[in-house]
C-alpha cells in the first residue's frame, strides 16, 4: 500500500531502527517507547487491522507470537515477562492501518492499561 507508514517503513523508504526481519515480518523500536524495552512486530503483508484477519493469512498472527518468543529469549526478557498489544480500530486505539503488535518489557506493566 503506497500511502501506508509501515509499509514505507519495511520497504526502506522510512529509517526505522531494526531489530529483526525474516520473509514475513519486520520489528523495529517503537518511536516514542512506554517501557523500556518497546519494538513493534509488523507483518511485511499488508492487512490493516485484525479485522482482516481470514483464513488466507491467519498463518501471520502465529508466526508474530514465534518471533516475539525468540527475541524476548534473545534479548533476555522473557523470565521477567512481557505484553503484547494489537489495537483494533479507532477506538481500540490503533493509529496505523497496517497489523502490527506492541512489545513492552523490561518494568512492570500495570492493568488495566492506561
Amino acid at each position: 500500500m503506497s500511502d501506508c507508514l509501515f509499509c514505507k517503513i519495511i520497504n526502506g523508504e522510512i529509517p526505522s531502527s531494526k531489530i529483526y526481519e525474516d520473509e514475513k515480518v519486520y520489528a523495529f523500536n517503537d518511536i516514542d517507547p512506554q517501557a523500556p524495552v518497546h519494538f513493534l512486530v509488523v507483518p511485511k503483508q499488508h492487512i490493516a487491522s485484525a479485522l482482516e484477519i481470514t483464513e488466507k493469512n491467519a498463518d501471520i498472527p502465529g508466526h508474530v507470537f514465534m518471533v516475539v518468543a525468540k527475541l524476548a529469549k534473545e534479548m533476555g526478557f522473557a523470565d521477567d515477562g512481557y505484553r503484547i498489544v494489537n489495537n483494533c480500530g479507532k477506538d481500540g486505539g490503533q493509529t496505523v492501518g497496517h497489523l502490527h503488535f506492541h512489545v513492552l518489557a523490561g518494568r512492570n506493566i500495570g492493568w488495566p492499561p492506561g
